[in-house]
Parts: structure tokens; C-alpha cells; sequence
């Protein structure tokens, strides 16, 4: 027997491995495993170069445990290991200045674990003691049995063995009791194992029998040995691909909706297939489902730093050796592989969605709700994928035809410029909601977009920033008139005390919204427009929808109140004939306080006149409250004169039925207001 120490110039290693038990841990069966593969796959290179001679036999990597033992073992059927290898490669770690590299290292497992080539060492994460029984390949080589309790020192001696291969049997720390259930180890094979290249068993298969499972003889194979990845694009089907799909994605109920197959081999190895999903309109997006694999060991499914982050919104694999896989995010983020294969991905697929377009329009348009978010969130990301999807990304208007940007542009260029030679493209976000905007729009020629979903409002800044003089206005926000400013407005003739009676009526009778104000305005628009509506200014009602969905610095916006204006059309006859009613109907309230009013606003003027070179601690105290006596008293007969207005309005039906109208055309009137308006509406009618 030989005894001896581990070479490693510092006694931190094991600690340093140990601490990644609590971080990483499960990744010790990944790098056993994928070791046992390796000494397989290396056996099959010798026999076809007729380095060995002998009977290859059954080559399948087994997986088992012990529960009464307490073990769990890695067998292969490989080359193996003479006693001389495993001083070489297990007592012999193999790196410089040890105590330098454990503590450069020590925080990131990934590193120390799978860069450096300490794979078989993430064994003692889990383990109080690991044996290794190895039978090399080579005639008349003995077998050794290799042993260690986590500490640097190791024993090692001859055995008998009778099968070629090694045996890794780690004697599971009683801390880690976990890794002795089927159920775990069967979960974790499945997750890291599940495409190796060497069949991987892990027990028997079982069968229901008499009303209970019992096992068959029949090996429980837990891997796919030829992933569709692995083969040639020609070499399959669409059935072949959609059932890949499902075997990544067992639990998706959904067919992917096209896939892209990756084979590059120069300047970097890539492979892979990547599927476009049925995203959800409501934006349910489910990242982290590319799976990541190198030479088909699963590593991650965390590929942010890998693809641009709107890529990681697709689904499939993506496997390459030349991808850093165990270092820092940092690091992956400027490594120059890295930029090449993410570049690469984001051209094919760009040119797959364009390949999609050219050869099959109708199949484009048709799947083009469930990939628009996907291609949206790329356009506003990337500005590369931008250049190449604004050939093809599409816009739908309100009767369900789409169209490529430039078409869209040249459709409605004749007509849709206004005053200034701005193009306006009209949108609504809630078809149903908007009907009588939209209709009213088109019955002035005009065509109007559907964005209804999340990202265009973002879409909507896009284009605006990357195209001058290019305005979008929702269809909603003005009157039909207003949307595209054919002229300048025609001047409100009212007079100032006709202006304030109206501002009364109106302002007096608009309902208490919570988080909503209302402000009332004027505009002499024509006699055939609405009489009363609302409006909501573009900028405000934008960001709030960008504060919806987005939340961080936009939240701001989100926080604060609607705000609408009542615009009274004053060129339209119910308008003039309410004037009119109200005069009659308060004129002689009024006057008398309008007189007053009149009298004490000069007396405030000639006041301030008087005052207007002292500064406020030069004024006496008694100029002070003859100053503030007045300013009191006009506006309390401004205020009376507001209420006896209000009054007016409290009682006319034709105010209430005007403002009602206004906010049943926005979406405000619910509940009991919804209900006065509908009784007074039958009232009418009588």
C-alpha cells in the first residue's frame, strides 16, 4: 500500500471545495458523470484507430445507490486508470502555485471546479470519504483502489477488479443525506445528463404489476445519446423537430412556432436549435429557457450574458465548446467568443424571420401576434436586429391588414399630413372601447393602427424618434377635427363674462373621479362636431402607459392624477342655446353681484396701483388688511356668482346629459352615474 500526500502546496483545498457544497453542490454528479463519458469516449477513439483490440462490451455509464452503505456510485466501462495515472491525475493536481490560484479562486466553485480540471474533486462537496477502483485498459496493467477522507492525505493500493473501467464510490456525508434518494438523483441525471453522448443508467426500468410498480430487468436509460442538435438539418423532419421540442420542454402544451438549426464550425463551433414560442399577449414572458450545454453536458440555463437578453425570450439549446462556461459574468461579457457567437445568433435570427417573410407572407402574418412582442423587443434593444426587422416587423390597423413600415407610411401620406407637413398616424389601444372614434375617423379617410400591445407604446417612441416629422396621436384624443390640424383654429368669439358663465355651468356638474381632474376649455370647432367632449394630452396619457408596464423611472408618472379637459365646442347650436338659457335664467341674480363685483375689482386695482412701489414690510398694517378685505370680498362675488350658475346647471337636463355623453365617450361613466344618464336619456324620449 502507498500512502502518501495530495500535491497541492496548500492545505485550503479541500476547505475551499467543501464551501461550494453550500453553494453549488449539486454539480458534483454532473462532473463525475461527464467524466465516466469521457473515459468511454476515449475508448471508442483508441478501438477505431485499433489502439485497442479488445471487446468494447457494454459501454454504459451506471449510476447507483447504496442506502444501507450510505454510497453512491459512478461506474463506466473507459480506458480506466493504471496506478501510475491516478498519481498523475488524482494525486497530482494539476496547476502551479496552488496556494495563489485557491485564493484568486475561492468565491466562484464554477471556476475552480471546471476550469482548472478539478472535476473529480467536486466529489468530497458531498462526500466524508471517496474511493476510486480503476482496471486499466492496457494488458497487464493491476488495478488500483484509490482512497481519501478530505484531507490531503490518500492511500493507495492494489486490487482485483474484474471488469476494465473505474468506479468513483463516495461515502455520502451525513449532511447531504439527500443525494441517497432515488428521486434526487434521478432528478439531477435528468438535468445535467439528459443528452450525453454515452448512454447513462441509472437502476432498472419499472412497470405496474398486481397494482404496484415492480422492477424489470430492463436498464433505466435516463439520456437521449442523439439529440436532434447533433444531427444534420437534412437529416430531419419537422415531426423530428417538434418532438425535440417536447422532450426540453416536456410540460408545454403549445407547438413552437418555428425553429432555427445552428451549425457553425468556423471561426467558433456552435450548435444548437433555437424555437420562437407562442409568447402571450399580456407579455408572459418566460426567460431562462435556453439551455445551455458544452459537447452536451448541461451547464446553464441562464444565457443572458450569452445572447442579447430579447433572445433569451426563445426556447432550445445552444451548445459550444468555446464559450467560457466557468468564469465570471464580467468576464463572459467582454470575451471576444462570446460577442461572435452572440452576434452570430441575433443574424440567424434575423435572417430566418426575414426568410419567413420573403417566401411566405401570409404565413408571416398570420403568426405575427404571437412573435410581435418578441421581434419588438429585439427592434427596441438592439439597434443591429433594428436595421434588419424594420424590413420586415409589421403594423395592423383596425381592420385586421398588415403592413411593413414603408407600406404603412405610403398609405397614408396623401392624407394624413397636417398643416404643418407632419404625418399623423392614428392609433387606438382598445378597439372596442374607441368604436366611435375610429369610425368617425374613417369617415374623414383616415386609416387608424391597432397597438394594443405592451411594447407599443415603446414602438410608438421608435418610430417617432427615428423618423422626422412624424407624429403619433391616439384616435381618442380629440375630436375628429383636432386629430390632423387641416388649419388653424377659428377664434373663440365669446366674451370673458360668457366664457366664465359656461366654465361655471360645466365645471360645476363634472363628477369627483379618484386620481382624476377635469379642467374646462373652449374651441370654436363647427356646428356638426360634438357639442362637449374630452381630451386627454398625448405626452402625459403615453407615459403613464409606458409607467404601467415598465414601473422604475416612469413610475413617477404613474403616480399621478388623469387629467382631461372638457372642451366646449362653442360654435354648436346646443352650446349657444344653453348661453342663452342661462342668461335668461340667472340675469338678474347676477347683475346686481355682477355691479358689486365690477365696483370692488376697480377698488382692488387702484389699491394695488397705490401700493404697487412698497414692498410688503413697508405696507402698514392697516393697508395689509384693507388689501386682504378686498381680495375676500371679490371673490366671494365671483362665488356667488358661480353658484347661482351652478344652480342653473344642478337643474338642466341638457348640462348633465352633455357632460355625460362626454364621459361615456372616455370610459367615466359607470355605475350610478351610468344609470341617471341612461333614465334621462328614456326621459328625453318621451
Amino acid at each position: 500500500m502507498a500512502k502518501g500526500n495530495i500535491g497541492v502546496t496548500s492545505d485550503n483545498i479541500f476547505p475551499v471545495i467543501k464551501k461550494f457544497l453550500y453553494s453549488d453542490h449539486e454539480i458534483f454528479l454532473r462532473e463525475l458523470v461527464s467524466n465516466a463519458v469521457d473515459a468511454t469516449q476515449k475508448l471508442r477513439t483508441l478501438a477505431s484507430v485499433n489502439e485497442f483490440k479488445g471487446e468494447l462490451g457494454d459501454l454504459k455509464v451506471r449510476v447507483s445507490i447504496d442506502t444501507k452503505k450510505g454510497t453512491l456510485t459512478v461506474s463506466d466501462h473507459g480506458i480506466g486508470m493504471t496506478a501510475e495515472e491516478v498519481d498523475k491525475y488524482i494525486n497530482q493536481i494539476a496547476f502551479s502555485g496552488a496556494e495563489e490560484f485557491v485564493n484568486k479562486y475561492k468565491d466562484n466553485a464554477q471556476a475552480i471546479i471546471g476550469h482548472f480540471g478539478l472535476g473529480f474533486y467536486s466529489a468530497f462537496m458531498v462526500s466524508k470519504k471517496v474511493e476510486i477502483f480503476s482496471q486499466s485498459y492496457k494488458e497487464d496493467a493491476p488495478a488500483v483502489h484509490w482512497s481519501c477522507d478530505g484531507s490531503p492525505v490518500y492511500d493507495m493500493e492494489q486490487t482485483i477488479k474484474a471488469e476494465r473501467g473505474t468506479d468513483i464510490v463516495l461515502h455520502i456525508d451525513d449532511e447531504c443525506k439527500e443525494f441517497l434518494e432515488e428521486s434526487k438523483i434521478l432528478g439531477l441525471l435528468t438535468k445535467y445528463c439528459k443528452f450525453l453522448p454515452v448512454e447513462i443508467a441509472f437502476g432498472k426500468k419499472k412497470e405496474w404489476k398486481d397494482g404496484k410498480q415492480v422492477e424489470t430487468d430492463e436498464d433505466n436509460i435516463i439520456n437521449n445519446t442523439n439529440p436532434a442538435w447533433t444531427r444534420k438539418p437534412a437529416d430531419l423532419t419537422e415531426e423530428d423537430y417538434s418532438k425535440f421540442y417536447h422532450e426540453l420542454y416536456p410540460m408545454s402544451m403549445d407547438e413552437p412556432l418555428f425553429h432555427i438549426h445552428l451549425n457553425v464550425d468556423y471561426p467558433f463551433n456552435l450548435t444548437g436549435i433555437l424555437y420562437f414560442p407562442r409568447i402571450k399577449p399580456n407579455m408572459d414572458l418566460h426567460k431562462n429557457k435556453i439551455q445551455l450545454y458544452c459537447n452536451q453536458v448541461f451547464v446553464t440555463d441562464s444565457v443572458e450574458n450569452i445572447v442579447p437578453e430579447y433572445l433569451t425570450l426563445l426556447h432550445g439549446v445552444i451548445d459550444s465548446p468555446d464559450i467560457p462556461l466557468n468564469v465570471s459574468r464580467s468576464y463572459l461579457q467582454s470575451d471576444a467568443n462570446v460577442k461572435k457567437i452572440s452576434g452570430h445568433i441575433t443574424k440567424k435570427v434575423a435572417d430566418r424571420l426575414a426568410e419567413i417573410f420573403k417566401t411566405d407572407r401570409q404565413q408571416f402574418e398570420e403568426k405575427w401576434e404571437d412573435i410581435k412582442l418578441f421581434i419588438q423587443y429585439g427592434m427596441l434593444s438592439d439597434e443591429k436586429f433594428y436595421e434588419r426587422a424594420v424590413k420586415y416587423a409589421l403594423l395592423r390597423n383596425v381592420d385586421k391588414k398588415y403592413f411593413t413600415y414603408e407600406e404603412y407610411k405610403t398609405l397614408i401620406e396623401g392624407n394624413q399630413k397636417d398643416k404643418n407637413g407632419d404625418l399623423i398616424y392614428l392609433y387606438a389601444n382598445d378597439a372596442d372601447a374607441q368604436y366611435a372614434y375610429i369610425q368617425r375617423a374613417k369617415e374623414k379617410g383616415y386609416d387608424v393602427l391597432l397597438m394594443d400591445s405592451q411594447l407599443d407604446v415603446h414602438i410608438i417612441s421608435q418610430m417617432e424618434q427615428k423618423n422626422e416629422k412624424t407624429r403619433f396621436v391616439r384616435v381618442d384624443s380629440d375630436i375628429v377635427e383636432n386629430l390632423i390640424k387641416k388649419e388653424d383654429d377659428q377664434k373663440v368669439t365669446l366674451t370673458e363674462d360668457e366664457k366664465m358663465a359656461l366654465e361655471a355651468v360645466f365645471s360645476s356638474q363634472l363628477p369627483t373621479i379618484e386620481k382624476t381632474n377635469f379642467i374646462v376649455g373652449f374651441e370654436n370647432v363647427s356646428e356638426d362636431a360634438l357639442p362637449v367632449f374630452l381630451t386627454q394630452e398625448e405626452f402625459m396619457r403615453r407615459m403613464k402607459d409606458m409607467s404601467a408596464m415598465g414601473g422604475g423611472m416612469m413610475s413617477f408618472y404613474g403616480e399621478m392624477p388623469d387629467s382631461y379637459k372638457l372642451v366646449v365646442n362653442t360654435a354648436h347650436p346646443l352650446i349657444k342655446d344653453l348661453l342663452k338659457a342661462e342668461e335668461e335664467a340667472c340675469a338678474e341674480k347676477v347683475a346686481p353681484i355682477a355691479e358689486a363685483l365690477k365696483a370692488k375689482e376697480a377698488e382692488e386695482a387702484k389699491l394695488k396701483e397705490e401700493q404697487k412701489d412698497k414692498k410688503s414690510d413697508e405696507l402698514t398694517t392697516e393697508e395689509k388688511d384693507k388689501a386682504e378685505a378686498i381680495t375676500k370680498e371679490v371673490a366671494k362675488l365671483k362665488k356667488d356668482i358661480k353658484d347661482i350658475r351652478a344652480a342653473f346647471a344642478a337643474d338642466n337636463a341638457t348640462v348633465h346629459q352633455l357632460i355625460d355623453i362626454a364621459l361615456l365617450a372616455s370610459n367615466l361613466l359607470k355605475g350610478e352615474a351610468l344609470a341617471a344618464f341612461v333614465k334621462r336619456s328614456v326621459e328625453v324620449l318621451k
